[in-house]
């Protein structure tokens, strides 16, 4: 029995001090009917609350953590750069050499710029679309979440999804009305919306693996078609790969899929667990950014050398050349990945219980669903009740995951073949206890 009783007197505190008692909606456990743990610290695969509990973390800081929390090569670098300085708002030679190792990685990206967070991101390379395009109207996708900034906050998923607000108050009609969102995975609604407006639209942004209506993967040739037509339009295609970047594959979705978007939106796993994000693409459409073009964007903590030392050096770790007899870091972890979904289904077989498994590399999630999930209206339809029985189960037995069926879990170097195998027998009494529930 999980006693949470310091990280309950944590929450309530909290709840006096900000909205929800959290400083990202999600992480309130309100969509579970219960209270969160507060944490304390986490080391390799594992996090450990006020109370005393630990965890085998799946959800790794919502992606960053690929190698785990508190890497000790990520630590060290951390604490020399601490030493010299935690910010300048000066240009400093890390912010090269990250950039580098980024584009060593993703070739469709030849010039980029560093801002703080995927919202960021995501703001300023449509900001970008439409300034070097000279049009104003984009589109997403229902489901696809692209961070909190206006225009992207129209049939957005994850946080919003859990909450069922299809978009927010605050967000102006003109703002509304200049995004136009389509179901995901249905390249017919697509073409017909290029069809009818293609060349008034700026960029289509899409996340290539959806992560925020759960992990979602696209049908076969679908990113395909998207990048014929937005050719046809002359309209910028922007990949979100703020979490699928170097989970999806090394190159993110784009090198899965074969496919070369115009621009990238990164995050996450560039910044090893510090706040960090990028865009980029083609030079000369990064060459419209300010100061060598008129798309202003601008950010104090920038490149900061704390965040791009944390994120230079997990680098490193996941794109170095593989030990002897071992194959390459992300390989390894989709394999890890592989095998823990592959225990979750026949525990779930066992029990009786229908789920659909979706992995895309080192991202994974599971739906309570009979029916196959393409898209936001087939993850609603999944079983809530299901995942809430699931998810309190697994947390009773040490086992954290996102508290949430519209959220995507994630795997990490840190995890052992023990754990592995100690979450697929929590699984099987989780889908017990769901089978159960049921009857």
């Amino acid at each position: 029995m999980l006693h949470l009783e310091k990280s309950a007197a944590a929450f309530a505190e909290a709840k006096h001090l900000m909205p929800g008692g959290v400083n990202s909606p999600v992480r309130s456990y309100a969509n579970v009917d219960c209270n969160p743990p507060f944490i304390d610290h986490g080391l390799g695969d594992k996090i450990y609350d006020i109370d005393g509990n630990e965890y085998i973390d799946y959800v790794g800081s919502w992606g960053p953590l690929v190698v785990g929390h508190a890497h000790p090569q990520v630590v060290k670098a951390l604490q020399e750069a601490a030493a010299r300085g935690t910010s300048y708002g000066a240009p400093t030679l890390i912010e090269s050499e990250l950039a580098k190792k980024v584009m060593e990685v993703y070739p469709s990206i030849e010039m980029l710029r560093m801002v703080n967070s995927g919202t960021e991101a995501t703001m300023s390379a449509l900001r970008l679309a439409r300034g070097y395009t000279h049009r104003e109207k984009i589109v997403k996708f229902i489901g696809c979440y692209h961070g909190h900034s206006d225009s992207l906050l129209v049939n957005a998923g994850s946080g919003m999804a859990t909450f069922g607000v299809p978009s927010s108050p605050g967000v102006t009609k003109g703002t509304a009305a200049d995004t136009i969102s389509v179901p995901y995975n249905d390249i017919d609604a697509l073409q017909a919306v290029m069809d009818e407006c293609g060349d008034e639209i700026a960029a289509v942004i899409v996340e290539p693996v959806a992560g925020n209506m759960g992990c979602v993967l696209p049908k076969q040739g679908y990113l395909r078609q998207m990048r014929a037509l937005t050719e046809k339009h002359g309209t910028l295609l922007i990949f979100d790969e703020v979490m699928c970047g170097f989970r999806a594959s090394l190159g993110g979705a784009q090198a899965a899929y074969g496919i070369t978007p115009d621009l990238t939106c990164l995050g996450k796993i560039i910044g090893g667990g510090l706040p960090v994000a990028a865009y980029g693409g083609r030079r000369e459409i990064m060459q419209q950014v300010s100061p060598t073009g008129p798309v202003y964007q601008a950010g104090t903590l920038s490149g900061n050398p704390l965040a791009m030392t944390a994120g230079l050096e997990t680098l490193k770790l996941i794109t170095a050349e593989p030990e002897d007899g071992k194959g390459d870091y992300v390989r390894e972890l989709t394999l890890k990945t592989k095998k823990l979904l592959l225990g979750w289904q026949a525990k779930a077989q066992e029990a009786g219980v229908t789920i659909q498994a979706h992995q895309a590399g080192s991202m994974f999630g599971i739906f309570f669903n009979e029916h196959e999930v393409w898209n936001y209206d087939d993850s609603c339809a999944s079983d809530q009740e299901a995942f809430k029985v699931w998810f309190k189960s697994m947390l009773e037995q040490g086992i954290y995951l996102a508290p949430s069926q519209f959220e995507t879990l994630f795997m990490s170097g840190a995890h052992t073949d023990e754990d592995i195998d100690r979450t697929i027998e929590a699984a099987g009494k989780a889908f017990a206890a769901v089978a159960a529930a049921r009857k």
